[in-house]
């Protein structure tokens, strides 16, 4: 797979901006430095624009501190999409985009007693539940696996062979449930649309960053593939899990059970240093970089599709929106980071 060309091959990007922005259903949000807005289509020829408020839980200079920011930042982008997901659902809905079923007896029953604090104490059980199965198939199950299938095999190996091993085995597995989940998913004919207004999102970016005017056109010809996607951030996090799980012993203090509970401890540090890298990766193109952004670049291939013009349609008017007069958003101006376009590209 070919994702950079020859220097003398490549259109040079001008800046690079810190807007940033995530696929919604039949949407797409674009967040600036100064307004987050999202661009939902009700219908052929119309596309409706919401601004989308969150207050940032953590305000304090603390959490502007490098590997810690990280976490501040997972955590509240996670809130914003999560509303603007919930709006976009709202609105695909009414314009009947998105078949709802027919609520039970039972449920109309339940709406009517209990409104809306029955659904926001269903969506606060589901998300306990989401992250407990999180968990339990990327933090016990590898390790169990282990204990259960190689350890036996390798009781007599050293200490520090059995945890390079243990964390090999850990790691990729994870890295299989991730793309084998991501691959199902990808099936589905919603997801799909999701997936390709995801493509539309960062072929708008570029093409902002190429500094070139914001028409479906020029949007049509960018590269789907961006160094500082959420997918890039998620599997460079797995791959830093590798390299921390070196450092954690097969038995803390002679129990195998701690292994896990330590890897959830330290998943904070994982996090901090995937979004370090990924910020790194987003600023400098180098053989370094390049070797960091692969991974996630590779797994883009499936989170985003081609997108059709009406996504691109969206996309822009989210991108518009939110970028501030005064230029806050450009992190840096950059004649040596060249992002290829599908006119010049042989990816492969």
């Amino acid at each position: 797979m070919v994702i950079y060309m020859k220097k003398q091959d490549r259109k040079k990007q001008k800046k690079i901006t810190s807007i940033g922005g995530s696929a919604l259903i039949e949407g797409i949000m674009m967040r600036g430095p100064k307004r987050t807005a999202a661009a939902c289509r009700v219908d052929k020829d119309t596309i409706d624009l919401v601004d989308i408020e969150v207050k940032p839980v953590f305000k304090s200079k603390f959490w502007k501190i490098p590997l810690i920011r990280g976490i501040a930042g997972m955590i509240d982008s996670m809130r914003l999409s999560y509303k603007a997901l919930s709006v976009s659902a709202d609105k695909a809905m009414a314009a009947g985009l998105v078949e709802e079923e027919e609520p039970s007896k039972f449920e109309k029953w339940l709406d009517r007693t209990f409104g809306d604090k029955l659904m926001n104490a269903i969506m606060a059980v589901a998300s306990v539940l989401g992250v407990a199965l999180a968990l339990g198939l990327f933090v016990f199950l590898p390790s169990k696996l282990f204990d259960w299938t190689i350890a036996p095999q390798i009781s007599d190996w050293a200490e520090s062979s059995a945890r390079l091993l243990k964390s090999a085995f850990e790691g990729v597995l994870k890295l299989v449930l991730f793309f084998g989940y991501m691959i199902l998913v990808s099936q589905m004919n919603d997801m799909k649309r999701v997936f390709m207004y995801h493509g539309a999102e960062h072929k708008t970016i570029f093409c902002y960053e190429n500094d070139e005017e914001l028409t479906v056109e020029n949007v049509r010809k960018q590269i789907r593939f961006h160094p500082r996607c959420g997918t890039s951030f998620l599997v460079v996090t797995l791959l830093v899990g590798i390299i921390v799980g070196l450092f954690i012993p097969t038995a803390p203090f002679g129990l195998k059970i701690l292994r896990p509970v330590f890897r959830l401890l330290l998943l904070p540090v994982m996090v901090g240093l995937g979004y370090e890298f990924i910020k790194l990766c987003g600023r400098h193109d180098n053989i370094v970089t390049r070797i960091l952004a692969t991974p996630g670049l590779w797994a883009q291939r499936i989170t985003t599709k081609e997108p059709k013009d009406e996504m691109i349609e969206c996309a822009i008017k989210a991108m518009k929106a939110v970028i501030p007069e005064d230029g806050s958003d450009i992190l840096s101006c950059c004649p040596d980071l060249e992002p290829i376009t599908d006119d010049s590209t042989s990816a492969r």
